[in-house]
């Protein structure tokens, strides 16, 4: 999966945890909006989870699912590892899987399939190619049972408009590093969800002009 590289950093060269300054920002108001779409029951699979500190959080914060983390990155999950131990989650929390969302089909055991409930993505299609995208619901679709949930979060451009110049100057610097890169528009990503399979379920407005989108499987 081509993707960028989030910015982060080490407590010491001892412990293996990452940490990625924009989790400790978002981590609470995306928990709240996540509380209104999770499942009673069943697991979760959160694809791109980087350093794992979501991954983590949610799992403590919804302990009544079991939260599982993916990245293709090794040192990412390297860093879920030792958060889940620093957090004491050994016993409830399953081990991140190696997982590029291109690389298909995904290597999801059949046990876990059959508990799958919904699927999670924070921040990777602005920073990922869009086949990246186009691969996310075409694997989703294969993966949720009808009225499952595939959840986005991140920043996205309405109608082809940015919602913010923030936005706008980020979408540019995403560009300049690599073209392939940058804020999706919601309508083409709508568009991908629909030829999926998919309907758009729900918009949220978050914090820092960003959105939490659910798509709920036909």
């Amino acid at each position: 999966m081509q993707k960028a590289q989030r910015t982060h950093y080490l407590i010491n060269q001892m412990d293996e945890r990452l940490f990625f300054p924009a989790t400790s920002r978002n981590r609470d108001c995306i928990a709240e909006a996540l509380s209104k779409f999770l499942p009673d029951k069943g697991s979760v699979l959160e694809i791109a989870s980087g350093s794992g500190e979501h991954g983590v959080a949610f799992q403590k914060l919804f302990p009544f699912i079991k939260w599982q983390t993916s990245d293709p990155n090794h040192s990412y999950r390297k860093s879920i590892r030792a958060w889940i131990i620093h957090q004491g989650l050994e016993a409830k929390m399953p081990q991140p899987i190696d997982l590029d969302v291109e690389s298909k089909p995904w290597p999801l055991a059949q046990e876990f399939r059959r508990t799958l409930k919904t699927i999670v993505c924070i921040n990777m299609l602005h920073i990922s190619s869009w086949g990246c995208t186009q691969s996310l619901f075409e694997e989703s679709a294969n993966h949720l049972k009808k009225n499952n949930l595939l959840i986005l979060y991140g920043p996205f451009q309405i109608d082809g408009k940015h919602t913010s110049k923030s936005n706008e100057l980020f979408d540019h610097s995403l560009k300049t590093q690599n073209p392939n890169w940058g804020v999706r528009d919601l309508a083409e990503v709508n568009a991908v969800a629909t030829s999926n399979g998919l309907k758009n379920h729900a918009v949220i407005e978050m914090q820092a002009h960003n959105l939490l989108v659910a798509f709920k499987k036909s």
